[in-house]
């Protein structure tokens, strides 16, 4: 197995080629509408993948955010390339020993999909050969480039798409391996120590979609794949793994193909509505009833391996249907699952006869649907990857799904998609701002790491996640303010995380605004009104909903952070539990201990708690058991 990556990390600086902020909105100022159209590349000829997306035809909806200008509506020319984004890039470039181009010129990545509204993608090579060393091997870095984030997809429905442009031009760091990994936890591995040097550089965005992975994958045999948008780490290895798994089944269809000596499917495309008008199937019959129709052909040779398990997720039925979808079909029929869906063997059998399949070893495919023209379209797409079968995997961009499996996206784009962009002039890469750059780069993740458990007594476990997380300043700026580094490591490790992810957002982007809103929360435990355990639920209430800090203590039940002296209440309790500690002694404890931290749990420390009841109850046990003043030890 080889296995690439392609990691892409949004920056936090403003977009790529306007002034707008790179900030994520909700609101939305406008709307307009475009249809996308494909064109040559440099070399004159159009790319593949492009000429797909465009011949589906959406219409394409974008709504306009306070975080965009014409610049993303297409209604005005590209400004200069964004410097501090220039500068991170190149930061991140000395940090894995690349080496600066002289000249960078943008290109125009044609991209028709609808995720921007110009049809191409503005991107831009800034270094070039670096290297990552890990665990004892090295791993080449053959580009670094900058270029424009994607709108954000908002609604899809009926064809069409609807999408905002705040996303627009955010400006993303691309980085590139060579195929040199080998697994999937490797390449895990991998996109763990690129994306902890990306969050030293202190200038990226957090939060989800804000670091994606194109997941690059082949097997002996087989062809590179490229899973688009990987967003979440832990699912890399699975991706990995299970794409091995499809393309070692591809390989083993085709063998079989090979040994039936079948040849490309070549039977033309018959009508057979009429087959099905009393049919029981209610997919069918409720297409036929709308005035639509049922189209198939045989694929002679193919019986038995499309898949008659529709458990089995690999199976070559559903790669075929997955064409149907992207040609804007829900999906198909076949052989190897009929009779089945409302339609009995003698249906089948008379399908067979209309569509010539009736040897032994043929199959054939069905696509039902109220435009002919669609139908017969995804009939093509279907008979085209039916033909790819016999040569084993195709070469193609697939989409991540969260149960860790992928769908067939789009042909794989090459270079015919590319062009220079006329609109920004070539950049000569200034010689003070390299020095600069070099002068003023970053700690080290390993630096970082060390220092953490040097100086602040860390172990290397909680040194480690705070370098990945890129916590690490926010863990100097609360440290800075006196509190202690084991509690604001476990509440930036353990506590904050899974809120965030619960928000969906993080609880600020920068980080000295993360550092002042937990240091609120800390000093309310700094002085006694809230004990550690009582900060995660408060955090809760700031994090999930929103609250600032005086309302999530009144929520969590720590209004005003007031609270009785602790002694007195202990006094209170052993006076009135004092038939329980006399009949039981410090047996009593446990019981005691419950009855307190129902009225202080969150506001006072457990062990602090503890102590003063254990030293109290003591105190009236001995005063009961010892002798009165003056008298010998014998009574």
């Amino acid at each position: 197995m080889k296995i690439g990556l392609e990691l892409h990390q949004q920056l936090a600086t403003g977009k790529l080629f306007c002034p707008c902020p790179s900030e994520l909105s909700e609101a939305s100022r406008s709307q307009f509408f475009r249809r996308l159209r494909a064109t040559s590349g440099e070399a004159g000829a159009l790319d593949a993948a492009a000429q797909q997306q465009a011949a589906r035809g959406r219409l394409y909806r974008y709504e306009v955010t306070p975080s965009s200008c014409l610049v993303e509506a297409d209604e005005e020319p590209p400004h200069p390339l964004n410097p501090e984004a220039l500068s991170v890039a190149l930061s991140l470039a000395e940090l894995l020993d690349a080496h600066p181009v002289d000249e960078i010129q943008v290109m125009r990545k044609l991209v028709v999909d609808g995720s921007n509204t110009s049809g191409f993608q503005r991107t831009a090579l800034v270094a070039v050969d670096g290297v990552l060393q890990l665990n004892g091997r090295t791993y080449s870095l053959p580009t670094f480039c900058l270029e424009e984030d994607a709108a954000r997809k908002v609604e899809a429905k009926d064809g069409d798409s609807a999408y905002r442009l705040d996303r627009l031009g955010i400006p993303l760091l691309e980085i590139a391996t060579g195929p040199e990994i080998r697994s999937g936890p490797e390449a895990r591995e991998v996109a763990e120590a690129l994306g902890a040097l990306l969050r030293a550089t202190r200038r990226v965005r957090r939060g989800i979609g804000s670091i994606r992975e194109d997941v690059n994958v082949s097997v002996e045999g087989g062809a590179r794949v490229e899973i688009k948008g990987v967003q979440e780490l832990r699912l890399i290895a699975r991706f990995v793994e299970n794409e091995g798994e499809r393309q070692q089944k591809l390989i083993a269809i085709r063998d079989e193909l090979v040994a039936r000596a079948v040849s490309p499917p070549q039977a033309p495309v018959q009508p057979v509505t009429d087959l099905f008008r009393e049919t029981t199937s209610r997919s069918l019959a409720g297409v036929i009833r709308s005035g639509g129709g049922v189209w198939g052909f045989a694929l002679p040779g193919f019986g038995g391996l499309l898949g008659k398990s529709a458990t089995d997720p690999e199976r070559l039925g559903r790669e075929l249907a997955d064409r149907a979808r992207a040609e804007g079909i829900g999906g198909i029929l076949h052989s190897d699952e009929l009779p089945g869906y409302g339609i009995d063997a003698a249906t089948v059998a008379k399908v067979r006869s209309r569509l010539g399949a009736e040897e032994p070893q043929a199959a054939f495919v069905l696509v039902a649907g109220p435009d002919p023209a669609v139908a017969l379209r995804a009939l093509e797409a279907i008979r085209q990857r039916a033909e790819q079968a016999l040569s084993g995997v195709p070469e193609e961009t697939r989409d991540p799904l969260p149960e860790g499996r992928t769908r067939y996206s789009r042909p794989l784009p090459g270079r015919h998609r590319m062009y220079p962009e006329t609109d920004v002039p070539p950049l000569r890469v200034p010689a003070d701002l390299l020095a600069s750059v070099r002068q003023h780069l970053p700690e080290r993740p390993a630096s970082a790491r060390a220092r953490l458990e040097r100086e602040h007594g860390l172990s290397a476990e909680l040194a480690h996640q705070l370098v990945r997380d890129g916590e690490v300043d926010v863990f100097d700026l609360l440290r800075a303010q006196g509190h202690p580094p084991a509690l604001v490591a476990r509440i930036l490790t353990q506590d904050l995380p899974p809120l965030e992810e619960r928000r969906g957002a993080p609880l600020a982007q920068s980080a000295s605004e993360r550092a002042r809103i937990l240091d609120g929360l800390l000093v309310e435990v700094a002085r006694g009104r809230l004990a550690k355990e009582g900060a995660p639920p408060v955090l809760e209430k700031m994090v999930v909903e929103g609250l600032p800090l005086p309302a999530a203590l009144t929520e969590s039940g720590f209004a005003g952070g007031e609270n009785p002296a602790l002694e007195v209440q202990v006094e209170s309790l052993l006076d009135r539990e004092h038939t329980l500690w006399e009949a039981r002694g410090m047996a009593a404890f446990q019981p005691l201990m419950g009855h307190l931290m129902a009225s202080v749990r969150g506001r006072i420390d457990g062990q602090v708690v503890a102590e003063m009841l254990r030293e109290r109850l003591g105190r009236r046990l001995a005063s009961r058991t010892a002798p009165p003043e003056g008298a010998s030890p014998t009574g």
